[in-house]
């Protein structure tokens, strides 16, 4: 899968001195190193290697594949697949971590941060790390208080933590080796994304550029936690000189004082890296504001968001960069997955960066000099018509720039993306790229009364009347849907797709030698199909909504499939819609891991979701007292600050981690209301006062509004 150099192999083989080798990916012998030094001996001969029998990395290997050669469990033997153990995970918020093997130990981050290490072959709990992450941190995280993992490296454990800290742990007991700040905390920095080790080099990013930061990588060392190098993607305002000389020509593609807001371009998740090329690749994300006209008034490319970049992992230089969407205002970040692979393409093997990234458009990279391959729609997108190919180039929809227009626009993709940050996976053996895709539209107009927030989204964009235009305009809206879909990245052709259970999320994928393709999805179910046809093989009630990739491995002669289940709220569709809770966690929350036979069961205890009419019981809302100009304002409000957590029309599409504001007692109130939202009474349960960013009277008429959508049907 990785084309070695000579000093690379012998490297490689020699990592291998004294293991033993006589047994085939299909009957794979295991040999647990050191157990009880876990995790001692990672270092980068093994993650250039990438033994098949563990999951040493992220994306498995460094090349981000997520493609496990292993191939006990296969198409023919997938249906003895059970559950061999589970262990209750103790929060109830969205888990999106790659359960990460090695030396056999299992480790597993949790929302806030927390991680856990278990014995891969029983379940046993070794031990635990709690992050102590303050709960009113919750505020600054985007899209709920996730973590995507930990990385492993000589005998330690590396966590990015939602506080901003990056910290090493004993990987044998948990216990603090070093941690370190790395972010601005005056600033809404967080981080979410899993670490990568390279070259005795933890590199992690942050995010938060929905809320106004700057964004950049750095790397520290593993074994100091100093830090080594860091990378801004966003020049600073020229009169402060630069960090980088990169970003004096970067800074000629802004304009006006984009600093004062920050400027977004966070690299908040993908991490990819070539050790022939030795070259660091990063995705960047997108603008802040998104709306261009704010962020850069007068245009420009606005380097180096919504790009891909090439470093030099020893010092964090610039070696090149591929920007997908110059000048972004959609929110169309390049974040998402990065794969590196060899194509044949034109009768020429070709060393390529693959990405699909927000904006719809699958693209293909030349991996040494980033000159672009191709690019093809993979979900329809109405914002570009194609890329030119000689200029890499999109070729926009003039109507699409509401921002210049002035005048409100359907665009689709949306803000979540074509595909967003849950993992795709390549199948070398098949020549198939497996993308978790969906198609959604979104309202984009401008706000013509846009001021920076340290609390609310500093979008620049109207969500209340973006939403009403999407109500009012049913004619011009992508219906939505989601679906695992087959593409194959030469011809730039769908293959084959299978539609999810829930239009609006998706979840990670594992690829197998065993001709498998592993995804959970919202309805609560595990399911494994035939990578060349898409036919559903094997499935699984998880009792969970499921977001995360999996995993495999090998422990004993026996191959094991790991899935961390749990999204932000229980499947309210779908096989899995009836579960069983835990006494942790109210969304289920679990570490699944299956093998061929295994004979494990989860609890069978029912809960009942809804009432037989279909609707929970709750009581009659207070009435509609407020003037129509009141409630406007308070859906305007809203839409910046709440809609996030509790839905965009004030409808939660996460019920049961976030409340359902249209059903709670506290509306019928100003004084339960305020004491929530101006006080902070919850704020150890991530919901602080909004008192810097909103005045009493917005606080009221969010109340009303909400109470307006709670006597409408909805």
């Amino acid at each position: 899968m990785i084309r070695f150099s000579p000093l690379l192999l012998a490297l490689a083989i020699g990592s291998l001195a004294g293991c033993d080798q006589s047994s085939s990916p299909a009957t794979p012998q295991a040999k647990i190193v050191s157990t009880a030094r876990y995790g001692a001996t990672v270092n980068a001969d093994r993650l250039i290697f990438a033994d098949p029998r563990e999951w040493l990395s992220h994306g498995r290997s460094y090349d981000e594949q997520r493609f496990s050669p292993l191939d006990q469990i296969n198409a023919d033997s997938i249906s003895s697949l059970g559950l061999a153990w589970y262990a209750d995970m103790d929060t109830s918020r969205g888990q999106e971590a790659t359960p990460i093997v090695v030396d056999g130990a299992l480790y597993v981050t949790t929302a806030w941060s927390n991680v856990k290490a278990f014995d891969a072959k029983s379940g046993k709990l070794l031990w635990a790390w709690d992050a102590k992450v303050d709960r009113s941190k919750g505020v600054d995280a985007c899209c709920d208080v996730v973590n995507r993992g930990v990385a492993v490296w000589n005998g330690k454990v590396f966590v990015g933590t939602l506080d901003g800290r990056l910290v090493a742990l004993d990987s044998a007991t948990g216990e603090l080796v070093w941690e370190k700040m790395t972010v601005d905390t005056t600033k809404p920095y967080t981080i979410t994304g899993a670490p990568r080790v390279i070259k005795g080099k933890v590199i992690i990013g942050n995010g938060g550029a929905e809320l106004g930061v700057r964004g950049y990588v750095s790397a520290y060392d593993a074994e100091t936690g100093e830090m080594n190098w860091r990378f801004y993607t966003v020049p600073g305002n020229p009169e402060d000189g630069f960090e980088q000389p990169e970003l004096e020509e970067a800074a000629k593609t802004w304009k006006g004082k984009w600093w004062e807001q920050g400027g977004g371009g966070t690299v908040w998740d993908s991490v990819a890296y070539d050790p022939e090329l030795d070259l660091l690749y990063i995705g960047v994300g997108n603008g802040s504001p998104w709306n261009q006209a704010i962020r850069s008034p007068g245009g420009g490319d606005n380097l180096f968001l919504a790009s891909i970049v090439a470093l030099d992992p020893d010092d964090g230089s610039y070696r090149w960069h591929y920007q997908t969407t110059p000048g972004e205002t959609w929110d169309y970040t390049a974040t998402q997955h990065i794969i590196l692979a060899n194509l044949e393409i034109d009768g020429e093997e070709r060393r390529v960066i693959m990405q699909a990234p927000k904006n719809g458009f699958f693209y293909v990279i030349d991996a040494i000099t980033g000159k672009l391959i191709s690019a093809e729609k993979f979900v329809p997108a109405n914002w570009a018509t194609h890329v030119d190919l000689e200029t890499g180039r999109p070729v926009e929809m003039a109507e699409a720039r509401y921002e210049k227009t002035g005048k409100p626009f359907i665009v689709y993709p949306g803000p979540q993306g074509g595909h967003n940050w849950h993992p795709m996976a390549f199948n070398p053996e098949t020549g198939l790229v497996y993308i978790p895709a969906r198609e959604q539209s979104t309202g984009y107009v401008s706000d013509p009364n846009f001021e920076a927030s340290i609390r609310g989204w500093n979008t620049g964009i109207d969500f209340a009347k973006g939403a009403a235009l999407i109500r009012s305009s049913s004619d011009a809206v992508r219906p939505r849907q989601s679906y695992l879909k087959a593409w194959d990245p030469v011809a730039q052709k769908e293959r084959w797709r299978v539609p999810q259970p829930d239009p609006g999320q998706t979840s990670g994928i594992l690829t197998t030698g065993g001709d498998l393709v592993f995804m959970g999805n919202a309805g609560g179910e595990f399911v494994a199909y035939h990578a060349q046809t898409g036919e559903r093989l094997w499935s699984h009630i998880t009792q969970a909504a499921v977001v995360a990739a999996p995993s495999s491995y090998v422990i004993d002669g026996e191959q094991y499939v790991a899935l961390l289940v749990g999204s932000r709220g229980l499947p309210e569709a779908g096989p899995g819609a009836i579960g069983a809770t835990t006494d942790k966690s109210t969304n289920n929350s679990r570490l699944l891991v299956y093998k061929l036979g295994g004979p494990a069961t989860l609890p069978n205890k029912v809960i009942k979701l809804k009432t037989a009419s279909g609707q929970s019981d709750r009581p009659a809302p207070p009435p509609v007292t407020a003037s129509n100009e009141t409630i406007a304002h308070g859906e305007q409000v809203y839409g910046r600050y709440c809609s996030v957590c509790h839905g965009p029309t004030a409808v939660s599409p996460d019920v049961g981690t976030f409340p359902d504001l249209r059903h709670s007692p506290r509306i019928g109130s100003n004084e339960a209301w305020a004491s929530v939202v101006m006080k902070g009474e919850l704020a150890e349960q991530g919901m602080v006062s909004f008192a810097p960013s909103i005045s009493d009277s917005d606080a009221d008429a969010i109340r009303h509004y909400v109470i307006s959508r709670a006597n409408q049907q909805d």
